[in-house]
C-alpha cells in the first residue's frame, strides 16, 4: 500500500511475498512499515526478510513495525514470530489492539476485532484520503464483526472457503455476503482463497455474492493493484518473469 508520497506499507507478508516483490522489481528498502496482523505462517512467514530488506540487511536501523500481541510478545503458547535480532533492527515496535486508533504512514487507522484461533488477531481501517479501505483480516462472522467495518468503501474479506462450507474462525461465500449486506462498501474484494475455493473458481463465487448484495465483488489474483480515486479500479502489476540475465561463466 502507498499513501502520499514515497510511503509504503506491506501487510501479512506471508510465503511467497519476497518472491513476488522481485517479480515486479519492487526494492524492499523503500518500504517504511511493516503490519503483521497475526502469528499464523501466512501471514508473517516472511516477515523477517521485509525487515531485512527495510534496514539494508541492518545496516540501517529504521522503519515501524506494526504486530498483534502474539506476533511482537506471544501469548497463550502462540507466538512470538519476529525474531529479538529483527526487532532490534527496527527503529519504533507498536503492539496493536482493538480499538486503538493510530497513524501508519499519514493514515489514521482503526484497528478492529476479529474472531479467530489467534485471540489477538486484528484488523484494520485505513483512511486512504478517499475513503475507508477495510483489511479485515481472518476471522469467523458475527454481526459485531462486521458493524466495526459499517461506512468502509473497500471492504477487503479473506473468503477461504465457497459457499456454505465454514471452517471454525474463517469466512466462506455465504459468510461473506451477510458481511457485504452489512458492511454496504462499494467493492468487496475476497481475499485468503483456500485451496478448495479455488478448486469451485472464485470468480464464481464473487459473482455469487455479487448477484445476492448488488456490491461490485471481486475474487484477487496475485499482483493486483487496487486504485483509490474517484472511481475504483483494479489493474495488475507488470512482471519482469520474462528477463534473463545471462551467466558471464563459461
Amino acid at each position: 500500500m502507498e499513501h502520499g508520497k514515497e510511503k509504503f506499507l506491506h501487510i501479512d507478508p506471508g510465503p511467497g511475498a519476497l518472491t513476488q516483490m522481485k517479480r515486479i522489481h519492487y526494492e524492499p528498502s523503500k518500504t517504511s512499515s511493516l503490519i503483521v496482523s497475526h502469528a499464523h505462517p501466512d501471514h508473517y512467514s516472511d516477515a523477517e526478510v521485509v525487515i531485512e530488506g527495510i534496514t539494508n540487511g541492518g545496516w540501517k536501523k529504521r522503519g515501524h513495525l506494526y504486530g498483534s500481541t502474539t506476533v511482537i510478545d506471544g501469548e497463550c503458547g502462540i507466538g512470538p514470530c519476529i525474531s529479538k535480532y529483527h526487532i532490534g533492527m527496527i527503529n519504533n515496535v507498536t503492539v496493536l489492539k482493538p480499538e486503538m486508533i493510530i497513524d501508519i504512514e499519514g493514515m489514521r487507522t482503526e484497528v478492529t476485532r476479529t474472531d479467530h484461533s489467534d485471540p489477538s488477531t486484528v484488523g484494520f481501517r485505513f483512511d486512504s484520503g478517499n475513503g475507508l479501505i477495510s483489511y479485515v483480516s481472518d476471522t469467523g462472522f458475527s454481526e459485531d464483526i462486521a458493524d466495526q467495518h459499517i461506512g468502509s468503501r473497500v471492504l477487503i474479506l479473506p473468503v477461504t472457503t465457497p459457499d456454505d462450507l465454514r471452517i471454525h474462525h474463517h469466512l466462506c461465500t455465504e459468510d461473506a455476503i451477510q458481511f457485504i449486506n452489512i458492511v454496504k462498501p462499494e467493492m468487496a474484494i475476497f481475499i485468503h482463497l483456500g485451496i478448495v475455493m479455488i478448486k469451485n473458481d472464485p470468480n464464481i463465487q464473487a459473482r455469487t455474492a455479487e448477484k445476492a448484495t448488488g456490491i461490485r465483488t471481486i475474487a484477487a489474483r496475485d499482483l493486483d493493484v487496487l486504485d483509490v480515486g474517484k472511481d475504483l479500479s483494479i489493474s495488475q502489476s507488470k512482471t519482469y518473469d520474462d528477463v534473463w540475465i545471462p551467466s558471464s561463466s563459461p
